[in-house]
């Protein structure tokens, strides 16, 4: 995985110095950059389907850990939302650029959305569990990403514009699952501790890797009209994570704008506490710019 990135870095490299090599000066009836700082702060909402793979750890009397899929749609999400907030913003000063983009929310999932696939005693088999054992389950998850970046305009033509960027990203996931199971199972160290039953176990775990990406805005000449696109990979905590995004745009004045976008993002930690995150589904986004 991390080649892949690495991979990617390099062709970032080559379509920038491709870019400045091929890059005309811009004829006077083409736009140009403002002068000066530039600033564009963007709220948005987000409606994603949710699936995580969690691996919850075990008491140490025990020894294990308990991997749990959660299942989240966009319905589920918001009829079950206690808090959040999701905004994206970016400062311009001629090529350079500094954006970030942050994503907050605490929700719960009900027991059709959650699933306990097995109970992993060290030193043992795995144990599956079937859905009806688990007669009751419920998730509580706390979950932020947050991505702060620098970028650098390598292409500004009619058309559009096509930025490089490079920075960080940051998962946190904070998670409790509530568990009635109808079975109770005596663990492997011989000191007569048992699973089952009713209770709870949670896990508390923060990711950051290093992104690398492009970014930029496809204009339709004479129309207000523009198409958003967003790309980045990059690995660090993660043993690779990914996002893509685009849509379509309408452009008000140079004060404000609206798109619709679909977006994807994806972590993958192979086997870890949080083994895998992805976020999918569109985005209704307002732009102000100022």
């Amino acid at each position: 995985m991390r080649r892949v990135c690495f991979g990617a870095a390099w062709v970032l490299l080559l379509i920038g110095s491709w870019s400045a090599h091929a890059q005309q000066p811009m004829s006077a009836g083409e736009p140009s950059p403002p002068a000066g700082w530039n600033f564009d702060v963007a709220p948005y909402l987000w409606f994603p389907t949710v699936d995580m793979s969690l691996n919850y750890g075990l008491p140490p009397v025990l020894g294990g850990r308990l991997p749990t899929n959660v299942a989240v749609g966009p319905g589920d999400i918001y009829s079950h939302f206690d808090i959040g907030a999701m905004v994206a913003a970016d400062a311009q000063n001629g090529p350079f650029s500094l954006l970030t983009d942050f994503v907050g929310a605490r929700f719960s999932a009900t027991t059709s959305n959650v699933t306990i696939k097995s109970i992993d005693f060290f030193g043992r088999s795995p144990i599956p569990l079937s859905r009806d054992l688990q007669t009751g389950t419920g998730t509580t998850l706390k979950l932020i990403i947050w991505t702060l970046a620098g970028g650098y305009t390598v292409v500004q033509r009619d058309w559009g514009n096509l930025d490089l960027i490079a920075g960080t990203r940051l998962l946190w996931v904070n998670s409790k699952t509530d568990f009635n199971l109808a079975l109770r199972v005596t663990g492997p160290l011989g000191n007569g501790a048992t699973f089952g039953g009713v209770g709870d176990v949670s896990l508390d775990r923060t990711v950051v890797d290093g992104i690398v990406g492009l970014r930029g805005r496809i204009r339709f000449p004479g129309m207000p009209l523009f198409v958003p696109y967003y790309f980045d990979i990059g690995t660090g905590g993660s043993q690779l994570t990914w996002q893509i995004a685009s849509g379509l745009g309408y452009q008000f004045n140079q004060w404000g704008a609206v798109s619709l976008t679909y977006r994807y993002l994806s972590f993958k930690h192979g086997g870890a506490t949080v083994d895998h995150v992805a976020l999918r589904g569109p985005i209704l986004m307002v732009n102000f710019t100022f």
